[in-house]
């Protein structure tokens, strides 16, 4: 909050709110903290655990919902807050812009995922992030960057605009997909790539199409060999991962506070390196520009960027003043982090990634490991998503209208939330899809079952057309 008198305001605000205004089946409405008996500690995998885990989200009883790569299902306790803040506001307005604005949800965010504050800003989703990184970044018309055609869109229409409008050079890579790909081969596919004009090395954290967990760690260390600013998509990262950003050795991050960490649509996170430590990068700091920013100076410029270890100036203010947007966001996406550090990121990633080892195993028996485009065996490429090819016929694999059909149908018959993905292979001229699965903490492994016996008979119905 902006300072202490709102916070207790909306504090206030949300233990007065009614049980009949948040429906009956709803817990009691809650100010931050408060919820914290009502949130389970310790193994998910023990039923009473998930029980009261599960009790949290307001996902309706009959779905099965396996899509938190595309979006989460809020608490309650962050619905409150996000409610409240949103009342607050409306009853008494005041200032937006204070030089405090959302201090405290991005001091609580940056130790959640491993950063200081004056690196982190509250945004409006990972499509927010990449704009603002990419566009921000000092690149020149023949400057070169290296991706990967597996980036999500939110990443790769920022790309082009900036080969239009500056001409860029965009050098996509397409890696090699299914159960036997490993790290070392995508970082040797990264490497073979880069040229004397290459500027930037860019990839997703987590690939959407496929769920592939990028080397991060490594490919970063080979663009700290070349002297080579580093970008990440990591829209699947905060509430998936236990992770330091910092660690991760890169210049910037994006991240979706909507899919895995499970806070309020419309939000997200921006990492944006400040400070030199050698142990995690020890490049220079990019020239970067915060080009979305109330708080740049009308006159001059900024200090000079840190050489060191102490940052020069608060990057991360001069990206979060951009305007009121984010007032009642930011405060009900710390307490969606809260709750993630409450429960646990180590057993979060622990149970999630459990899930998808359940849903391969059942997915190999049936189909086959030559089924999947995730990878299998290297499990440092691992994720909480995965994606496989279900039709046996070579001409059902290639035709659009099944996976569309499958996707609808095993929502409309069996009350299934999954989705198909589409994506280039390499050597192929063709595209490929596959169907996405992607379990959180509030699945259990009994729907998974259900899922994969539901998967089952329909393809069988579909292929006996």
């Amino acid at each position: 909050m902006e300072d202490k008198g709102t916070e207790s305001a909306i504090v206030a605000m949300a233990r007065r709110r009614t049980e009949g205004e948040t429906g009956a089946s709803a817990p009691a409405p809650s100010g931050p903290r408060e919820w914290a008996d009502r949130v389970p500690s310790g193994p998910l995998d023990d039923p009473a655990t998930h029980a009261r885990l599960r009790r949290l989200f307001p996902l309706t009883p009959d779905l099965v919902h396996l899509n938190v790569g595309t979006l989460g299902s809020t608490p309650y306790p962050v619905l409150d807050i996000l409610r409240a803040a949103d009342t607050e506001y409306a009853r008494y307005p005041r200032d937006p812009y204070p030089p405090t604005t959302l201090t405290e949800p991005r001091a609580t965010l940056a130790r959640c995922y491993g950063c200081d504050p004056d690196e982190i800003a509250v945004v409006q989703g990972a499509t927010d992030g990449n704009a603002r990184i990419l566009n921000g970044l000092d690149l020149a018309e023949g400057d070169e960057v290296v991706t990967t055609t597996h980036e999500c869109y939110t990443m790769q229409a920022p790309l082009n605009l900036l080969r239009n409008r500056r001409g860029i050079k965009v050098t996509k890579l397409t890696p090699r997909l299914g159960p036997d790909q490993t790290a070392e081969e995508i970082v040797e596919m990264f490497a073979a790539a880069i040229t004397p004009r290459t500027r930037v090395l860019e990839w997703a954290a987590v690939t959407f199409t496929v769920g592939t967990t990028m080397p991060t760690r490594a490919l970063a260390e080979l663009a700290h060999e070349h002297g080579l600013t580093t970008v990440v998509d990591g829209a699947h990262l905060p509430g998936q991962f236990d992770m330091s950003l910092r660690e991760l050795g890169v210049d910037f991050v994006s991240g979706s506070g909507a899919k895995y960490q499970c806070g309020p649509m419309g939000t997200g996170v921006l990492y944006a390196r400040n400070k030199v430590l050698p142990e995690h990068n020890p490049l220079p700091l990019p020239g970067f520009w915060p080009v979305i920013s109330l708080w740049y100076p009308i006159e001059g410029g900024l200090p000079p960027r840190a050489t060191g270890r102490e940052p020069t100036y608060d990057i991360g203010t001069f990206l979060q003043k951009t305007g009121s947007a984010d007032l009642s966001r930011g405060p009900a996406l710390q307490t969606a982090a809260e709750i993630w550090e409450h429960i646990g990121r180590g057993e979060i990633q622990r149970y999630v990634h459990g899930l998808c080892d359940h849903l391969k195993e059942r997915i190999a028996a049936h189909w086959g490991e030559e089924s999947f485009f995730s990878p299998l065996h290297d499990r440092r490429l691992h994720s909480g998503m995965v994606a496989f090819q279900p039709f046996r016929d070579p001409a059902h694999a290639v035709d659009p209208q099944r996976f569309m059909e499958f996707e609808e149908r095993m929502e409309s018959e069996h009350g299934i939330n999954l989705r198909f993905t589409f994506f280039p292979v390499r050597d192929d001229g063709s595209e490929r899809f596959a169907i996405r699965l992607a379990p959180h903490l509030y699945n259990d492994r009994d729907e998974l079952d259900r899922t994969v016996d539901a998967m089952i008979k329909l393809t069988d119905e579909m292929e006996r057309r």
